[in-house]
């Protein structure tokens, strides 16, 4: 998939039950607005889809007439004034259009006011056999735009399209909204489940925005953990409308090198990353001034163990004192439950059930392995690309490569789940050439790499990148991670998107290595999936806050603020991180937040993760550096973790951009340091 957005005009939005003191703006007030239609259109068109379908629809007041409960025509209602009986009332209903000119036709409603819904889907297909375009439109008059993959509990065949099964199932549920109600249509034998109901039951990322026809509601969300971005605008005083889109549209503002007025920062706090979870408007027509009113709800995941992986709560944070906890062992002593070790039963040849106890991190690899396989798996989509292409040969799945920890599991992972006929491509971005320390460890790497999978052809895209040269790119980047302001966010987001494009260089000679007979030459990669290490270090204790915090608040400290990083990762990294890379036509793909990878780490003790004592590169992360072990990868299991920004050296330079030097941009907590607003110019 590829990117959502929708328009709300004409509608009054009632935020009261999401925000304190909110008054609904006026909604029919005429005024210049920040963002039009084409806007959006043109920041989704930048993504490459494969086809971008809009529709418009309009929510107006339906007037009828009811005696005594009874719905009456006009004439009725009027012989029955004439009678003086009293018992007559109006009620003001909801319907749908297609046109502005069906609106204003004389249904009752004369030239009242209405509300209009402007639906927006790009389409980057991955999965099913025929093509399809966004919004997707049932018999019902059901609408439905969806970004993102369905890897379980609603099942979708090799042959299917994601969006065409969800839109099968939605066309079934009820428009009920209350937990009363739900329990109701999920009773045995109804055989239906409200909208909500429906997507707590998905795993995998995604976004969506759904109007149900039956009941004038109109839904949208996103996925628990935020792995798909979504942002919104709620109405204001300036801009009544409620919008919601996938991504930014490039603002003016990006094009200045200063602060501007207040009408400029407006814009740039125009929207705001979607919470998780999803919501709601009813749409209904107020009696006394007969304009479109809706209250916005947020609903109540419904899934058990969604909500459980949502509080992020571990049986076992700390060892007990009878463990007689020692760092330089793999497990404390006498620690034999069922939280240091896993079970699986399988059946024998002769016909018995056999179970096998695993170590943690063995039901960790199982549990990855699954993940990446789930991601991975290429439909008939991808083999009528291939075959259309006539390419001897073809990746159609690339790994964001810095050759540290997380990304080699990845690429090993994928080599075991992936075709051998296919090539892969390893994305490595540097700032300062064949001397940035991810560079460096990235060719390690493939070495290695090519020890454990020799049958493989890997293909190692160096990407080099000069930060002074990149000025229109640079401004660009920044619409994208919108509403992320820091100089950290802008330089993670460069170095994202550059390596999304994957457009760099490779070596030709024998077996693709790096050696005396290579040459160098021009690569982009086509690979329209890219696997990314997300989510890794916040659930294993990657950070060098997490050392502090464990020194600080020993383990509960440490768990404290691993938890506050995995129930903030759908702000602070995701969303953005998302938009950078599926601007390039590519979709980000993260196994290590697969919901049973995420379950499967939360059963897992605390101190089994992560040992904090040790020093970095054996301690921090353990459970993965176990898991490289498992799979051969012993030079990697002993590397220290490095970030993007720092491993391709983009914060360095953009700090001797930005600051003058590195010693400044220390000092000044470089950043952490919101771009606008500093006395520093970006675009200098």
């Amino acid at each position: 998939m590829c990117g959502i957005a929708l328009i709300v005009s004409g509608i009054r939005i009632d935020l009261s039950a999401l925000l304190l003191n909110f008054i609904s703006p006026a909604s029919q007030v005429e005024q210049e607005v920040v963002f039009s239609v084409d806007d959006i259109k043109t920041a989704l068109l930048r993504r490459g889809p494969d086809s971008l379908g809009s529709k418009t629809v309009f929510v107006h007041p339906k007037i009828s007439y009811s005696i005594e409960g009874k719905d009456v025509s006009v004439i009725e209602r009027e012989e029955a004034t004439k009678r003086d009986l009293g018992r007559n009332s109006e009620i003001f209903d909801c319907t749908l259009s297609t046109s502005e000119e069906h609106c204003r036709l004389d249904n009752g409603i004369g030239t009242k006011p209405f509300g209009e819904l402007h639906f927006l889907g790009a389409t980057l297909q991955l999965r099913g056999v025929n093509p399809i375009v966004q919004p997707l439109v049932d018999t019902s008059g059901n609408i439905l735009i969806y970004n993102g993959e369905i890897f379980g509990g609603i099942h979708v065949s090799s042959d299917c399209n994601d969006a065409d099964i969800l839109m099968q199932y939605l066309g079934n549920c009820c428009h009920c909204s209350s937990t009363e109600h739900i329990r109701a249509c999920s009773s045995p034998g109804k055989g239906q489940s409200s909208v909500h109901e429906l997507l707590s039951r998905i795993k995998g990322p995604w976004a969506l925005i759904y109007w149900q026809n039956s009941s004038n509601t109109l839904w949208w969300g996103r996925d628990a953990f935020g792995r798909r971005s979504l942002l919104v605008h709620w109405p204001t005083s300036e801009d009544p409308r409620l919008l919601l889109s996938s991504v930014s549209p490039f603002s003016p503002i990006h094009e200045s090198s200063g602060l501007g007025n207040e009408n400029e920062m407006g814009k740039l706090n125009f929207w705001e990353e979607l919470p998780c979870g999803v919501y709601s408007i009813s749409m209904r027509a107020s009696s006394m001034e007969r304009y479109m009113v809706g209250e916005v709800k947020k609903h109540e995941w419904t899934n058990p163990m969604l909500r459980e992986l949502i509080k992020w709560e571990r049986t076992s944070v700390e060892p007990k004192p009878e463990m007689s906890y020692d760092s330089n062992k793999k497990v404390p002593s006498g620690q034999q439950d069922i939280h240091s070790a896993h079970s699986f039963e399988r059946q024998s040849e002769s016909g018995f059930m056999q179970t096998t106890i695993l170590t943690p991190s063995q039901a960790v690899l199982i549990a990855l392995r699954e993940s990446v396989m789930l991601r991975t798996s290429l439909n008939t989509i991808y083999q009528a690309v291939v075959f259309d292409c006539g390419q001897k040969a073809y990746s159609p799945v690339a790994v964001l490569f810095s050759g540290g920890l997380d990304s080699m599991i990845l690429a090993a992972l994928l080599d075991e789940c992936l075709d051998p006929k296919y090539e892969i491509d390893l994305l490595n971005v540097s700032f300062d050439g064949q001397s940035a320390p991810d560079r460096i460890s990235a060719r390690a790497g493939v070495k290695e790499l090519k020890k454990v999978a020799p049958l493989r052809r890997w293909k190692l895209v160096e990407i080099d990148a000069d930060l002074l040269k990149l000025t229109s790119e640079t401004k660009h980047v920044m619409s994208l991670i919108n509403p992320a302001k820091t100089y950290m966010d802008l330089n993670i987001g460069i170095a994202l998107w550059l390596a999304a494009q994957g457009d760099g260089w490779v070596y030709e000679g024998m077996n693709n290595s790096i050696s005396a007979d290579y040459q160098r030459v021009k690569y982009k990669s086509e690979a329209r999936i890219l696997l990314v290490g997300s989510g890794a270090d916040e659930q294993c204790a990657g950070y060098g806050r997490h050392r502090t915090k464990y020194r600080h608040g020993s383990w509960l400290g440490l768990h404290d603020e691993m938890k506050l990083d995995m129930q903030r990762i759908w702000k602070r990294n995701l969303g953005r991180d998302d938009r950078c890379i599926a601007d390039n036509g590519k979709e980000a793909r993260f196994p290590f937040l697969d919901e049973d990878v995420i379950r499967i780490l939360l059963d897992i003790p605390l101190w089994e993760l992560a040992d904090l004592d040790q020093p970095t590169g054996v301690g921090d992360k353990k459970i993965l550096r176990e898991v490289a072990q498992l799979l051969g990868l012993y030079e990697a299991a002993v590397l220290p973790k490095r970030a993007i920004q720092f491993g391709s050296r983009i914060a360095r330079e953009s700090n001797r951009k930005n600051f003058g030097s590195n010693r400044a941009a220390n000092q000044a907590s470089a950043g952490s340091v919101v771009i606008y607003g500093s006395s520093n110019n970006i675009s200098r």
